[in-house]
């Protein structure tokens, strides 16, 4: 069995930047022919995750924000009908399980978007149980037992810093410390006999180990002795226990999957593609195994034949991303979600013996035609020192040499995340508004092999800053940018590159929209959840040490250079934020108005690190266009 890791691999990634709302006033289409949608209109776009299909496999449980609260829906799988089972209106929840035998099922769900999520059964009258209880403590589902009598969960309510792991009975709901975690290990895979753990330990971004924990001895061994950097994670456990399937990246550029032997150590290769093999999962008997593929910003899946390794076909379908793979308990059908830049997810079933694909949900909104929004182009740029930059390229409709139009360089979470392919709310209400968006992957992101990973490491605000400078020059040669409106936006790390964009290179960009991002990162780095204990050598070592490396870490802080910003700026803020609290923003804000500029700032009360609920994101991305509007646009258009 594969479990998903208690504690997140990545500082900073964004939070929920796409969405949710009934639709106001409808499109209106100008003399060009591409209708102008209302942010109303991209809202009443349904978002959904997650896919745990039902005892009967007739449904699938997934989470949606049809409500304008993501709340657990059941999905009929002969043709999408859609049952509400939470009517949260406060706190969002995200679905992990049914039950095997029956139609109760598993959430998780935190207050206000602080992160201290728990672990709650929901019963068919609607009733709920938490599995977790307490206060102060963060808990994750970590999936079932083989003999499906039971599940497992971890949580740190013992020591704040590390997730033990618990077996709770599926009947009782009584827990049994299972492994009681004194290291930082992260829990990868537990063997079908429950007798084995696969645990991974990070050292840094670029280096982990996977053990081995034998609970009938209580020894724990170290199943991946290497030199120099590499990483490591463990997938499953093969049927039969005696080999357990890795991804690593020793001796090469890009992620491969292996299968280790046990007993010997002996490792076949079995998947090795040109990019980094993202995760594998193997189905409940085996019988197949599912491989996702980080193929140029977008995911490439595919499914073998287990014992021969042999590759089965899958459907026919529009080119797209498609993620969440989850195959049923009796191997007869998998479920998944296919999207691209001009649609949001859309969950489909496929049936393995007829090879026939159904598609169960369409969530664009109905106001919105498809052919209106615009693709992502994939493209690379030579950055200021030769090095090949990619990035997705959103270019409006009407953009011309004629009809020059406005731009944002939009820069992801991290340290090391991705700008990838697939649906954004907020990307396609600002290009349909006319904004060409230039989503940039700058060196230290991830999908492009460990050298560029590597590239921002103690340079941060600095040589992957310049990426985003030079992006500008990049736009301009496309021949449909105004060279005089550019300006820079992003979230999370991304929202500290615009910070700094603003702080060290003042007169780069004409504005700046900062969601949620860092000011300061000696406080940011002393303040750091305390779940993320086992990470926190690996964020010293790229970042810094606030406890040695100060002055370095002062020099990259916008906050100690604000009296340089000179451009406007906009700061959106969740007041529940666990990664970049809301003294980062109060205190930038503060600290550019200061200078006599333009500084809009929006804090969102009922959020954390990133923005759930629909009616903040009707809030906040129509603020964003305002005031991109104002200062980018001469004259600024109407508004919607």
């Amino acid at each position: 069995m594969r479990v998903k890791p208690v504690a997140t691999a990545v500082l900073l990634i964004t939070g929920s930047l796409a969405a949710g709302c009934s639709t106001v006033g409808g499109p209106q289409t100008p003399a060009g022919g591409v209708a102008r949608y209302t942010i109303e209109d991209f809202l009443d776009t349904t978002s959904m995750s997650g896919a745990s299909f039902s005892p009967d496999e007739r449904k699938i449980l997934v989470s949606s924000d049809a409500s304008g609260v993501f709340n657990a829906y059941a999905i009929a799988t002969d043709g999408g009908q859609q049952t509400p089972l939470t009517d949260s209106t406060d706190n969002a929840v995200f679905t992990a399980s049914y039950f095997p035998f029956d139609e109760r099922f598993i959430y998780l769900s935190d207050e206000g978007g602080n992160e201290l999520t728990h672990v709650y059964v929901s019963n068919p009258d609607g009733s709920v149980r938490d599995i977790t209880p307490g206060d102060g403590h963060k808990a994750s589902f970590l999936g079932w037992a083989y003999d499906e009598q039971s599940f497992f969960v971890g949580t740190n309510e013992r020591d704040a810093r590390f997730f033990d792991v618990y077996e709770v009975d599926a009947g009782t709901y009584e827990r049994q410390l299972i492994y009681r975690n004194e290291a930082g290990h992260r829990l990868n895979a537990i063997s079908r006999d429950k007798r084995y753990l696969a645990l991974s330990k990070p050292i840094t971004r670029t280096n982990t180990n996977v053990y081995l924990y034998d609970r009938d001895s209580s020894e724990l061994s170290l199943l991946t002795p290497h030199e120099g950097d590499a990483t490591y994670a463990a997938q499953a456990f093969a049927g039969d226990g005696k080999s357990l399937y890795l991804i690593t990246d020793e001796g090469d550029e890009f992620k491969y999957l292996v299968r280790h032997d046990l007993a010997t150590g002996v490792r076949e290769v079995l998947v090795a593609p040109d990019w980094d093999v993202r995760y594998a999962e193997l189905s409940r008997e085996g019988t197949y195994l599912v491989v996702g593929i980080n193929a140029n910003a977008r995911t490439e899946v595919r499914l073998y034949e287990t014992a021969s390794m042999r590759r089965v076909p899958l459907p026919d379908l529009p080119d797209g991303d498609i993620v969440s793979v989850e195959i049923a308990r009796s191997e007869s059908k998998l479920a998944f979600y296919l999207s691209d830049s001009r649609a949001p997810r859309s969950l489909y079933v496929y049936d393995l013996a007829e090879r026939r694909a159904k598609e169960l949900t369409r969530s664009l909104s109905p106001q919105i035609r498809s052919d209106d929004l615009v693709d992502a182009e994939v493209v690379r740029f030579r950055s200021y020192d030769g090095v090949s930059i990619p990035g997705l390229l959103y270019r409006p409709h009407d953009a011309t040499p004629d009809n020059k139009a406005p731009a944002l360089v939009w820069v992801h979470g991290g340290p090391g995340g991705q700008s990838r392919i697939g649906y954004r709310a907020l990307v396609q209400y600002l290009v349909n508004s006319g904004y060409v968006v230039f989503a940039i992957n700058n060196r230290g992101s991830s999908g492009y092999g460990r050298t560029f990973y590597l590239m921002d490491d103690r340079k941060h605000g600095d040589a992957d800053l310049d990426d985003c400078v030079a992006s500008k020059q990049f736009l301009i040669d496309q021949g449909y940018v105004d060279p005089d409106s550019i300006g820079i936006i992003g979230g999370s790390y991304g929202g500290y590159m615009v910070l700094a964009a603003l702080a060290f290179r003042p007169d780069a960009f004409a504005i700046g929209v900062d969601l949620f991002g860092v000011s300061n990162w000696v406080r940011t780095l002393e303040s750091i959840p305390p779940w993320w204990e086992a990470m926190r050598e690996a964020l010293y070592k790229e970042l810094g040490d606030p406890s040695k490396d100060r002055e370095y870490l002062v020099s990259i802080s916008p906050l100690f250079h604000a009296s340089n910003i000179q451009r406007p700026l906009m700061v959106l803020q969740g007041a529940n934020d666990a990664r970049v609290l809301k003294v980062e923003s109060d205190e930038i804000v503060a600290a550019a108005r200061a200078n006599g500029i333009e500084v809009q700032y929006i804090v969102f009360d009922d959020e954390g690190h990133g923005f759930r609920k629909k009616a903040n994101q009707l809030r906040g991305y129509r603020a964003i266009r305002d005031f991109c509007d104002l200062h980018l646009k001469v004259p600024p258009l109407a508004h919607d």
